[in-house]
């Protein structure tokens, strides 16, 4: 619908037209009627119409003034004039301002407007279907630029640089004239992605919206910074770097970058964090640097949302988490199966604690997440109490491609939560109740001997009766499956621990150590030692 002022000191013509018109079916919104030009001028600078209908004797302000201090605001506005007035000066008046048509009041008809309406909606089509050509044109300009701007970052980055001359001449096409001056490298990249994503349907459209919102901030800024996009995650800001007595350059870059940050945040809800690299003064050294923050993924893993850190080296240990696996499959385990929702945050919010303490790579705090959530669910399917749609290459994919210490902690307490749903799902609404409380009690106890006696026992059922159900409903006896349970944990300890085998068969319960030995090697095809051998 196009917007439609009408203005005429006539009121019996302004009612008349506003009731008679059918503006709605013609395309068109009549948005505000006055009886004189300084009203409808104040109201078009607040909401300014598509087409003027304006009378041209009027007191306060007239319709040629009133017509010209609008086309001032806006030069595509649309006009007729009405009016009673037929001499040449008037009519000559309306067409330098290139009114579209002048009409008299004295021999007017709804017929003769309306035929009017309708050329003048020709026209405001045709003209919004330039302007929309023309934007997707430029947007693919644009787009295009920013393809090839991409491009050459990466092909910086990661390909060899055989000509230098050519290559500054490019780099000075994007915006970087390092032939003149030094830049300050900024990685920026998306907290939370993978939600990000989600909320806005696809990466492109993500990227491209955020592309717009950041240099809508970096064109206001006098440093003159240039953006690069990068990566679906990831971009580039570049700060020139202008060292005086008088100016602080990496100041003034974390202040525009905080601007970024809230401008982002505000605008697409999404959080953004940033890393400054050191200054580069040629290509080698913007090659090294934007290299440098990339591989830089330990600090970018322990980063807090919307933090803006300068690049720094550290350690970070790899051999420190496996120690401490045994105690946390444990905890989760039992967590899962007494289904305490509670425990659940607190836990998790301890084992974000101990890999902060100890300083954890991100990889190997993910393979350990990996490794916890797939035995979790290796054991869970064991005691029949869960089928999930989390396939081992969705775990692994989501894991791998988890960015920050904070989207981990998140997303492991959104598994947990759902495993636990699933086991009290599957608990409520299975017939195999008894059955199912006997393999969690079996769970509950594996570091001990366990008897069918005692379950039966456990579950007020006699003995034989209890034997019956389990071998029915699980298809093994009720010995075979605490002897693979009881196999399973043994070869998790000979694994994880260093427990000589004879401390090993106690733990499971075993008095005779030959027996367990035996047991262990008709089900696994080797002796204890000789697995520990293999794993090593």
């Amino acid at each position: 619908m196009y917007k439609v002022m009408l203005v005429d000191d006539d009121y019996p013509v302004l009612e008349f037209l506003s009731e008679t018109i059918e503006w709605n079916r013609l395309g068109f919104e009549l948005i505000s009627v006055h009886e004189n030009g300084e009203s409808a001028l104040q109201h078009a600078l607040q909401q300014m119409p598509n087409l003027l209908i304006t009378d041209i004797g009027m007191p306060k302000l007239n319709g040629i003034e009133l017509t010209r201090r609008l086309r001032e605001q806006d030069d595509s506005l649309q006009v007729c004039v009405l009016t009673c007035h037929n001499e040449f000066e008037f009519a000559q008046q309306a067409l330098k301002l290139n009114v579209q048509d002048y009409l008299l009041k004295d021999t007017l008809n709804p017929e003769d407007l309306t035929a009017v309406l309708k050329r003048i909606k020709a026209k405001l089509d045709a003209e919004q279907q330039k302007k929309e050509k023309e934007l997707h044109l430029q947007q693919i300009v644009e787009r295009n630029k920013e393809s090839m701007k991409r491009d050459f970052l990466r092909k910086t980055i990661y390909q060899s640089i055989y000509h230098a001359k050519e290559w500054y001449v490019e780099a000075s096409s994007f915006g970087l004239h390092l032939h003149k001056q030094s830049y300050i490298p900024v990685l920026c990249f998306i907290q939370d992605y993978r939600l990000a994503k989600d909320a806005y349907q696809s990466a492109d459209v993500l990227s491209y919206s955020l592309q717009n919102v950041i240099l809508e901030i970096l064109e206001r800024e006098q440093m003159n910074p240039v953006f690069f996009s990068f990566e679906a995650k990831e971009s580039f800001i570049f700060f020139p770097f202008k060292p005086t007595l008088k100016s602080d350059c990496f100041g003034n870059a974390a202040e525009c970058l905080r601007k970024v940050q809230r401008a982002v945040a505000h605008h697409l809800h999404v959080s953004l964090s940033m890393m400054i690299g050191d200054v580069f003064h040629n290509e080698q050294s913007l090659k090294h640097e934007l290299g440098t923050l990339l591989m830089n993924t330990n600090q970018r893993f322990y980063m807090e949302k919307d933090a803006i850190e300068k690049k720094r080296t550290g350690t970070y240990f790899t051999d420190k988490i496996f120690s401490w696996y045994e105690e946390a499959s444990t905890e989760v385990r039992q967590l899962i199966l007494e289904r305490n929702e509670e425990r659940v945050a607190p836990t998790v919010k301890g084992w974000i604690q101990h890999f902060k303490d100890q300083q954890i790579s991100s990889d190997a705090v993910k393979d350990w997440v990996l490794k916890l959530v797939l035995d979790l669910k290796v054991k869970l399917k064991a005691l029949q109490f869960f089928e999930t749609t989390y396939t081992m290459e969705v775990l692994h994919e989501e894991i791998l491609n988890i960015d920050s210490l904070n989207e981990l902690s998140d997303w492991l307490n959104s598994y947990f939560q759902t495993v636990m749903h699933s086991v009290a799902k599957i608990t409520a609404g299975s017939r195999r109740r008894e059955v199912m409380e006997a393999c969690k009690y079996v769970s509950m106890h594996l570091e001990r001997k366990i008897s069918l006696d005692e379950v039966a026992s456990y579950l007020y059922l006699n003995p034989s009766y209890f034997s019956r159900l389990f071998k029915k409903e699980v298809g093994e006896t009720f010995v075979e499956y605490v002897t693979k349970l009881k196999i399973n944990r043994a070869k998790e300890l000979l694994e994880h621990t260093i427990e000589p085998v004879g401390k090993i068969c106690e733990r499971l319960g075993y008095d005779n150590q030959s027996y367990f030995i035996k047991v262990f090697k008709n089900n696994v095809g080797v002796t204890p030692m000789e697995f520990r051998g293999q794993i090593s």
